[in-house]
């Protein structure tokens, strides 16, 4: 399969229709699932979305080493380039590689305002500038403030934001569409929100668009995870 060929056909499509400009609406998006169902897998996938489209992208892990971080690249592409059998995939790697900054923060240290001032300056230096920002492992909610000021920090500097956070078996709050708990309080601020379950089966992991306001394609096709790859294919 050529590259370009990948982007069309990527199941993400669905959640993320190419031709979006720069004038676009910039979206905050959320994936939320308990601990070990893909939540930094689908990240890592929307991430190299992006990265084939040209884009620069800013991965933020909370409370994983920077070594940890890079793996799930190199993992993900390569399945990616294995099953989706893509032709020069040496090539397109050490082409879309040095698009990916990862900045790690220890899971006590991590705050918005600290992500902020480190943002600003990759920005205003030159040095490095996002066309998305993903925020992975923040299992507690930001404050409204704190979503404010980063959705204001979205608006100035024009990156879409995803985050992925826990939720637990233990904990029942949900919003009224289901947005679980820590973030039942936050779905306001989060244009898409993803929850990621386990079919009863065992076969597959649910890929389930629990609220959309901007990208969702008229299709009727779902999307889930293969539970060996983790990557995210169509039903």
């Amino acid at each position: 399969m050529l590259k370009e060929d990948f982007i069309n056909k990527n199941p993400l499509r669905i959640i993320s229709p190419l031709g979006r400009g720069d004038s676009s609406p910039k979206r905050m998006g959320l994936v939320m699932a308990r601990a070990g169902m893909g939540k930094t897998a689908v990240l890592v996938q929307i991430a190299l979305d992006s990265m084939f489209q040209g884009n620069n992208i800013l991965h933020v892990s909370i409370g994983q080493k920077l070594d940890k971080a890079t793996v799930w690249y190199d993992d993900m592409f390569r399945d990616i380039a294995r099953i989706r059998d893509l032709e020069n995939f040496k090539q397109i790697q050490e082409e879309i590689m040095p698009r990916r900054m990862i900045l790690t923060f220890n899971v006590d240290s991590f705050t918005v305002a600290k992500l902020k001032e480190r943002l600003e300056d990759l920005v205003e230096q030159n040095i490095f500038c996002p066309a998305c920002v993903l925020i992975d492992g923040c299992d507690d909610s930001p404050s409204d403030a704190e979503l404010l000021e980063l959705r204001a920090l979205m608006d100035n500097y024009g990156f879409d934001t995803w985050f992925s956070a826990r939720n637990h078996r233990g904990d029942q709050r949900a919003s009224e569409t289901g947005v679980p708990a820590p973030y039942h309080n936050a779905e306001k601020f989060f244009d898409t929100v993803i929850l990621l379950q386990p079919v009863k089966d065992g076969d597959r992991i649910a890929f389930n668009i629990i609220k959309d306001q901007k990208e969702v394609s008229k299709t009727d096709k779902n999307l889930h995870l293969d539970p060996s790859s983790l990557l995210i294919t169509e039903n």
